[in-house]
Order: structure tokens, then sequence, then C-alpha cells
């Protein structure tokens, strides 16, 4: 008796391991693929008030199955976009709007091992504006380091890239976006003149 319960024992584990070995358990990432990053910096071409903004940013995070990127990232306006005079703090002075915003960055990139590819990417988090006196480059001795009228939002920002693989280690991205932002109580800077298309120029680099 306790030979032929052996014997159906190891037949049964025999069915279950040569039943597991020809199936291959789906998951949603892939054991075999290390996690890697990569990080990119990228020049906005936008509008913020119905004035030109160029605006330079940078971000990275990990990769994860050659498909999604998690991280962070953060940009801001270089330009001087002027303070009407009915909207500014200070009418004595001439004064810029600064805009800034940092927060989550994902993207999600098809096909990624191909020469031109799509890769969709989201930008969320917190946006803001200041009133501030700017200077030329020349003028290092700066007498007003002080803003004014310090206004904080929200920001999502989705957008779509065609992606180009120059090497193996860096990609060269032309996209477009949306910026929509929320929540904005700053004097003449309203939700719908912070939002606008944005056209961007991105280089990313590292091991995709």
């Amino acid at each position: 008796m306790n030979r032929k319960l052996h014997i159906l024992a190891v037949t049964l584990l025999s069915a279950v391991t040569t039943l597991a070995q020809g199936q291959e358990i789906k998951t949603i990432f892939n054991d075999s693929q290390r996690p890697t990053g990569y990080g990119a910096i990228t020049n906005q071409f936008t509008m913020i008030k119905g004035q030109y903004a160029n605006m330079v940013g940078a971000y990275g995070g990990v990769y994860l199955n050659n498909r999604f990127l998690l991280g962070f990232g953060g940009s801001g306006v270089t330009n001087n976009i002027p303070v009407p005079v009915e909207f500014s703090t200070d009418p004595t002075r001439n004064l810029s709007y600064m805009y800034g915003q940092f927060g989550l960055v994902t993207e999600y990139v098809f096909a990624s091992d191909k020469a031109f590819h799509v890769a969709f990417n989201m930008f969320a988090g917190p946006g803001f504006t200041v009133q501030y006196q700017r200077y030329g480059y020349k003028d290092f001795n700066f007498p007003d380091k002080s803003y004014r009228d310090e206004n904080w939002f929200l920001v999502a920002e989705p957008g779509v890239q065609l992606e180009v693989n120059l090497f193996k280690w860096m990609r060269f991205s032309p996209g477009v976006s949306y910026r929509a932002a929320f929540g904005s109580k700053a004097a003449g800077m309203s939700d719908s003149d912070l939002s606008n298309i944005s056209y961007n120029a991105t280089l990313k680099f590292g091991r995709f």
C-alpha cells in the first residue's frame, strides 16, 4: 500500500512540474529586465498671458520594462514677461512675471527599440508666479531682490513626443503638450492666462 502511495505521489509531482514548465506566468513587469533610468533636458516654447514665454527644464527618473518612466522634474521661464501697470504691485518699477513648475513626470513609450517611435508623457505638480524686478546680465549689484504677489496653483500637462533614437544612450524628442493651470489668484494672471499649448525640443540621456 505504501509503495502504491509513493508511486502516486511521484507521478502527481512529475505531472505538476511538467505543467508548470510549460506555462509562462504573465506579469506587469518583466523580471528579466532590470529597471534602468534616464534624464532629459528640454526647452519649451509657449505663451503666458498672451506673450511669448521660453521655458527651460529638466527631468529624470526610473525606466521600467523599456516602456514606463516614473520621475521628477521642473521648468521655468527665462525671458521677460512684463507686468501691466494696472496689475503691478509697484507701478514705479518695471516688474516682470516669473513662472515655474515642478512635480511628478511620467512617460509611456511605444516600440522603444524602433528608430522612430511615440512617447506619451504627463506632468503634474505645483506651479507658481511672482512679480519681480528683472535686471540684465550686466547688472551684478541687484538693489531689490524681493518678490511680490506670490501665487501658487496646480498644473497638469499631458503631451506627446516623436522620439528618434540617435544613439543607444541618447534620444531626440520633439513634441507638443497642453499646460492647464488650476487655482491661480495672482493679480492679472488667471488660469486661462497661464494655460496654453507648448512646443518642446527634448534630449534624453541614459539607459533605455
